[in-house]
């Protein structure tokens, strides 16, 4: 994460505090290690729905989208480097995203019962939005999030009228 998806492997195995050798053993190819750390990403962004089984349903899907926004740019730059060895449509990417999917749907899902959100949208409309959002790359860091709160402002139900 701090110097990109290229960095040398023995440069990852001494930051691990192992040796090249070790490594290798658990990752022969960058390939591998790329995808172990990938998913590993995947996983820890959908169990983090978790963190907001608590809240209301407006504050848990919108907390959890903001956290999302920092995933997916995380994410992306992961993911070009994988492209490398892997197709768009590899199984592990599919995958992948069914479960970030299945993650956020139920936050949606449960957002959309408490009538907090507007019916008329699912979660692959809202992952994307929020996947656009976290490729800008403003000048004032605060602005990610103006831009993130603005359209989240868009998923609240219509006034009947």
């Amino acid at each position: 994460a701090q110097d990109g998806a290229s960095t040398p492997l023995e440069t990852v195995a001494h930051r691990a505090g192992v040796g090249i050798g070790t490594l290798y053993r658990h990752f022969p190819t960058r390939q591998n290690l790329l995808e172990a750390v990938y998913i590993d990403e995947v996983e820890a962004i959908c169990r983090s729905v978790e963190d907001y089984a608590e809240l209301p349903p407006w504050e848990a899907l919108s907390g959890w989208l903001h956290r999302f926004v920092g995933f997916a740019a995380t994410k992306r730059a992961l993911a070009e480097q994988l492209f490398a060895y892997v197709d768009h449509d590899s199984e592990m990417f599919r995958a992948c995203g069914t479960a970030i999917t299945t993650a956020g749907e139920a936050l949606l899902r449960r957002a959309q019962e408490a009538g907090v959100v507007r019916p008329d949208t699912n979660f692959t409309d809202v992952g994307r939005m929020v996947a656009g959002i976290s490729v800008i790359r403003p000048s004032d860091p605060e602005q990610i999030e103006r831009i993130l709160e603005l359209a989240l402002d868009g998923l609240r139900p219509r006034a009947a009228g």
